[in-house]
């Protein structure tokens, strides 16, 4: 009853901030020192039907969390990708000399004879390594935080609800879908 369709209308129509939004959040954190409200109470600027709705169970915690996990996964996967760009054309500079000659250098002296192939090769070996431990991270971040709000109790989703753990489960699970990831 507290969420009118005019509010979800609202919402829906103002997904899309604009820099006066993000202005107007930038001067609310100011004068807040809370980020999460002050962007609220910006997205409320632009859609006014939902005044007093935008915070509604969805704990600072919940937003907070669940938006650093996604931006942690998101770089990851940027940097996976670059990497393995990298180790490709690593490869084939490896390859393609192989057979010049060169001399090893260790411990600011010359040492013996190798071939600029190997030590690419070398290289390589290292950031295959360092490309294998940035996706066991990345695997361990596939799970979300969900909705369970500061200390994990989900009280204010069931005080919102009446009690209904059955909405609840169903928003979180919604919430999950929509931004692409597992509770």
């Amino acid at each position: 009853d507290r969420i009118s369709d005019a509010a979800i209308t609202d919402m829906r129509n103002n997904l899309d901030l604009t820099d006066e939004d993000f202005d107007l959040a930038k001067a609310l954190e100011k004068k807040k020192r809370h980020d999460v409200m002050a962007h609220s109470e910006a997205f409320e600027v632009a859609a006014p039907a939902a005044k007093g709705i935008t915070h509604l169970a969805a704990t600072s915690e919940d937003i907070g969390s669940n938006t650093d996990l996604l931006l942690m996964r998101e770089g990851l996967d940027l940097l996976l990708q670059k990497l393995a760009n990298v180790i490709d054309g690593l490869a084939t500079f490896a390859d393609a000399h192989k057979k010049l000659a060169t001399l090893g250098y260790t411990h600011l002296q010359t040492a013996q004879p190798t071939t600029v192939g190997k030590r690419a090769a070398m290289w390589l070996q290292d950031l295959v390594l360092c490309m294998e431990e940035l996706e066991q991270k990345r695997a361990s971040l596939r799970r979300l935080k969900g909705l369970k709000g500061a200390t994990g109790t989900q009280a204010a989703m069931l005080e919102l609800f009446d009690g209904d753990a059955e909405k609840v489960m169903e928003v979180e699970r919604r919430f999950l879908e929509k931004i692409g990831g597992e509770g």
